[in-house]
């Protein structure tokens, strides 16, 4: 065994992955276009929702689009059941990431945000889950397997759901022209505001 071939053969998996995700969205767009209109034109927070790796992926989406214009944070699934439901409004839109679209600790936070009135969307492996039927938008990024060879670690799911997430974020900055004096505005810290503070 080679650790050097593992290493490109996970590589290559989540590339092949991704051409997947792309190519899907090329034939199957669901609601790619709907979602970002609605982020540009809305009114409150955009809200990301996961427990396990989609909340660490959802953390991350968040960061990105908070530094690139749109107001963004995250609610952990299981934490919004003990009272973080209260950090949503009527005006936000709360994106949920499963993979399975099944995963009890994600779904259970769906009836609550319906009563508050904030919109839903699902960012999940399959639009016919029970989260995607429960959501207003629907963000399909299916992959086929996972990376690892028991097909059981978050890797090619989690991978595809954070560069779809990028992607959408980076589509609604450029559609509301953001520009670099803005991102400078946000991210004034570490080596990236200091080469900003000189251009």
């Amino acid at each position: 065994m080679n650790a050097e071939n593992i290493v490109r053969r996970v590589i290559n998996e989540e590339i092949a992955a991704l051409q997947v995700v792309e190519a899907r969205l090329v034939h199957n767009c669901t609601d790619y276009e709907k979602i970002i209109n609605h982020i540009l034109k809305m009114r409150g927070h955009l809200i990301f929702m996961g427990i396990g790796k989609t909340g660490h992926i959802g953390k991350k989406l968040a960061a990105t689009f908070a530094s690139t214009g749109t107001a963004s944070f995250f609610v952990h699934a299981a934490e919004a059941m003990h009272g973080d439901l209260g950090m949503i409004c009527p005006e936000d839109l709360v994106i949920i990431i499963s993979n399975s679209g099944e995963t009890k600790e994600t779904l259970a936070p769906v009836s609550a945000i319906r009563q508050i009135g904030a919109k839903i969307a699902a960012l999940t492996g399959n639009k016919n889950s029970s989260l995607a039927q429960a959501s207003d938008f629907i963000l399909e990024v299916f992959v086929e397997k996972e990376a690892d060879q028991l097909n059981l670690a978050p890797t090619n799911s989690s991978t595809a759901a954070l560069v779809v997430g990028d992607s959408l974020a980076l589509t609604v900055s450029e559609m509301k022209r953001f520009r670099q004096a803005d991102f400078a505005r946000y991210h004034p810290g570490g080596a990236l505001g200091q080469r900003l503070k000189v251009i």
